[in-house]
C-alpha cells in the first residue's frame, strides 16, 4: 500500500465534509465502510436529544465504536470528526472545506485537528490487517463528533457504555496534533486536569458620591484577588509543570459611570498536576476568600466545574512503559527522531478514557495552525504518520 496517497485521499474525503461541531455529516459512514471491509465490527452510538437544536448543549451526537478482534490487549485509536467553525471564509486562501493541496500543504478546516490523524488511523489499520490477518488482541477505534464542543454526548458517553458492559481498552492512542516543530517530536503521555469556576462577589449598589451608603464588591474583591493570583499551588513533578491559575474574565458595573455595582463576576481556571487534587484546590481557594469576606459587608459565592482530572502514562510502569516505548520506537524508525514526552497543553478526550485504567498517549501531526484561519498540514507527513501508527500496532500485536 502507498501510505502517502491513501492517507491523503482519505483525508481529503473527510475534510470535504463540513462537519462543524457537533455534526459529523458523512465522516463516520466513510470511516465505518472502510473498516468493515477490513473485518471490523461497527457500532454507532447516539447520545443526546435527537430533537434538540444542534446548538443546544444536549444535541444528539453520533459516535462510532469499531473493533476487530475479541481478545486483549485492545489497542484503541481515538479521535473526532467534528471541527471548529471556520470564521470569515473570505480570509482563507482556499475555501475551508475544499481540502486543497498546494505548496506542499493540505489546506482546510480539520487538516491538523484532526481529520488527517483519523485518516492515518484507518490506513494504518487496513494495512496492518492485510499483512497480519491473524494478529493477536484487538484493534479498536472510538470516533466522536463532540470533541470541539461541550463534549457531553461524545467520548465520555461511549466510555460509560463500554464500562457498563466491562469492555476494556488496554492502550489508547489519541490522534490529536501533538507534534511541535516536526512530525513525531512530541508525544503527550499525560495531561493536566482542568478545574474552572465562576466567582460572584455581591455588595450593595449605590451612588459613587455616597459610598458610605453602598458596598462596592470590586473594592472588596481586590485584596482577595491579589493574594489568590499570587498563591503557589504546588511545584509540579518530574512529569508535570506546577499547577497554574489564570483569570480569564472580570465583569462588573451597570454601564453607568456614577453607579457602584451590586456584583462583580470573575471567571478563572486551574490547570492542575497530579501533585494536587480538585478538593485541595477548592479548599485552598475558599480559605483565601473566607479570610477577606468573613467580616465584610460583601459576600462571595463560587460555582465550580471540573472538566477533567490529570492523567499520566508513566514510562516506568509495566504495560504503560511498553506502550510509550512502542510509540517512541516507531517514530524513531520512520522519522529518525527521538520523541520528547510532554504533559503540557490543553485537555483532550483522553481525560475520559484514562480513568478506566487505559494507558493513554496523544500522537499526531503538527499543531502550528490548529483552530486558525488557513489551517494546514504538511502533505509529506501524512503517509509517515500512518506508518508510525502501523508500526505501533506491529510492536504491540505481533508475537
Amino acid at each position: 500500500m502507498n501510505h502517502q496517497q491513501a492517507t491523503l485521499d482519505l483525508s481529503i474525503e473527510l475534510m470535504q465534509q463540513d462537519s462543524v461541531t457537533p455534526e459529523d455529516k458523512n465522516c463516520q459512514e466513510i470511516i465505518s465502510n472502510r473498516l468493515a471491509d477490513a473485518g471490523f465490527k461497527n457500532e454507532f452510538m447516539f447520545f443526546g436529544d435527537k430533537n434538540a437544536d444542534k446548538n443546544d448543549d444536549n444535541a444528539q451526537v453520533k459516535n462510532l465504536w469499531s473493533r476487530r478482534g475479541t481478545t486483549e490487549p485492545v489497542i484503541c485509536f481515538a479521535g473526532h470528526t467534528d471541527v471548529v467553525p471556520t470564521g470569515d471564509e473570505n480570509r482563507w486562501t482556499y475555501p475551508p472545506f475544499s481540502a486543497t493541496v498546494a505548496d506542499g500543504y493540505l489546506w482546510g478546516r480539520g487538516a491538523a485537528d484532526m481529520k488527517t490523524g483519523v485518516a492515518a488511523f484507518v490506513v494504518a489499520a487496513e494495512n496492518f490487517v492485510k499483512n497480519h490477518p491473524n494478529h493477536k488482541g484487538s484493534i479498536a477505534m472510538l470516533i466522536t463528533a463532540d470533541e470541539e464542543g461541550v463534549a457531553k454526548n461524545g467520548t465520555v458517553k461511549v466510555v460509560e457504555a463500554l464500562e457498563a458492559r466491562n469492555e476494556k481498552i488496554t492502550h489508547c492512542l489519541v490522534g490529536e496534533p501533538s507534534s511541535s516543530d516536526t512530525l513525531g517530536d512530541v508525544i503527550k503521555n499525560g495531561r493536566r486536569g482542568s478545574l474552572g469556576a465562576v466567582l460572584t462577589v455581591t455588595g450593595k449598589q449605590g451612588h459613587v458620591a455616597y459610598p458610605h451608603l453602598a458596598c462596592n464588591p470590586i473594592h472588596a474583591l481586590a485584596p482577595a484577588l491579589a493574594e489568590f493570583i499570587q498563591t503557589e499551588w504546588d511545584q509540579g513533578n518530574d512529569y508535570f509543570p506546577a499547577t497554574s491559575l489564570q483569570v480569564s474574565n472580570i465583569n462588573g458595573g451597570t454601564g453607568a459611570t456614577n453607579v457602584i455595582p451590586e456584583t462583580v463576576e470573575v471567571v478563572f481556571n486551574f490547570r492542575f498536576s497530579t501533585e494536587t487534587t480538585k478538593d485541595e484546590l477548592i479548599a485552598k481557594t475558599h480559605a483565601i476568600f473566607d479570610k477577606y469576606f468573613n467580616d465584610s459587608q460583601a459576600s462571595y459565592h463560587i460555582d465550580w466545574k471540573l472538566s477533567g482530572y490529570p492523567f499520566l502514562t508513566p514510562v516506568d510502569n509495566g504495560s504503560a512503559g511498553e506502550f510509550v516505548a512502542a510509540c517512541q520506537q516507531s517514530i524513531k524508525k520512520i522519522t529518525n527522531i527521538t520523541a520528547e514526552l510532554s504533559t503540557t497543553g490543553g485537555t483532550s478526550d483522553g481525560r475520559f478514557i484514562a480513568p478506566t485504567g487505559a494507558n493513554v498517549v496523544e500522537l499526531g501531526v503538527r499543531n502550528a495552525t490548529i483552530h486558525q484561519v488557513n489551517e494546514k498540514v504538511e502533505v509529506d507527513d501524512l503517509g509517515k504518520l500512518a506508518q508510525i501508527y502501523e508500526g505501533i500496532l506491529e510492536r504491540l500485536l505481533l508475537d
